[in-house]
């Protein structure tokens, strides 16, 4: 089951990524990219660099600062470490997208799952987020060090008093989707592998859909723009930058 919201614009391309997989790409400012859940309990672990200077990237610490959240939502945007806007969540289905697990890496997709290579099981293989994003990354000039805090699209953590955490494994339903509008040209590096706090027993990472269609910029009545004053003056900041 795949979204039934159809797009407001013309799509520009829509292809599927399968779980476990990994994917990098430049996303234009004024074009938003829809994932769609095609499995229940998706993750997608999300990476966000300025394209023309990739140096500038997402920063976990001023996004959830600046917006006095823990987690992101529809009417968020994602902060750069220059106080740009990098892209807004125009729409959240599943209302809740983690920010503070990070990704899954090789070490303990072994100790939970075995090893299971290429070599011996070719598209079965075991796939950690961290590796994925690696892999994608050479292939832009970056490395290990570029790895940043990165985005759970489609995943739910919680924290009791005590500051236990709590993954909500089924909290994406088939067909809940996240929409992301650009605002500055970015490199986006993605990997479906499964959530680092995802407590089910066998490696079994869902698939998504990626759609992306030309919406065009944040309007003077956008409310990711209006939802706060720091947001306002993050558009101004992006605004100034491709002005200039």
């Amino acid at each position: 089951m795949i979204s039934t919201k159809e797009p407001p614009g013309p799509v520009l391309w829509e292809e599927n990524m399968p779980g476990g997989a990994q994917w990098s790409g430049v996303i234009r400012r004024g074009v938003t990219l829809r994932f769609t859940a095609l499995g229940a309990g998706a993750n997608v672990s999300v990476l966000l660099y300025n394209h023309e200077d990739r140096t500038e990237r997402y920063n976990m610490p001023d996004t959830l600062k600046a917006q006095h959240t823990a987690y992101l939502t529809q009417g968020h945007v994602c902060y750069s470490d220059m106080g740009r806007v990098l892209c807004s969540i125009t729409a959240d289905t599943a209302g809740w997208n983690d920010t503070v697990c990070g990704a899954s890496d090789d070490e303990l997709i072994r100790v939970k799952y075995g090893v299971k290579r290429y070599q011996e099981h070719r598209n079965s293989m075991h796939r950690s987020a961290r590796e994925g994003f690696i892999k994608e990354l050479a292939k832009w000039g970056l490395g290990r060090r570029d790895v940043t805090p990165n985005i759970n699209l489609f995943s739910k953590v919680t924290a009791d008093e005590a500051g236990k955490l709590a993954f909500q494994r089924e909290h994406a339903k088939p067909g809940d989707f996240v929409d992301l509008r650009f605002e500055m040209h970015a490199l986006v590096v993605l990997s479906t592998s499964i959530h680092p706090l995802d407590n089910r027993e066998a490696y079994g990472p869902q698939a998504v859909q990626l759609t992306a269609w030309r919406s065009g910029v944040a309007p003077a009545d956008d409310p990711c723009r209006n939802a706060c004053a720091e947001n306002q003056r993050g558009f101004v900041n992006t605004e100034r930058y491709f002005a200039a």
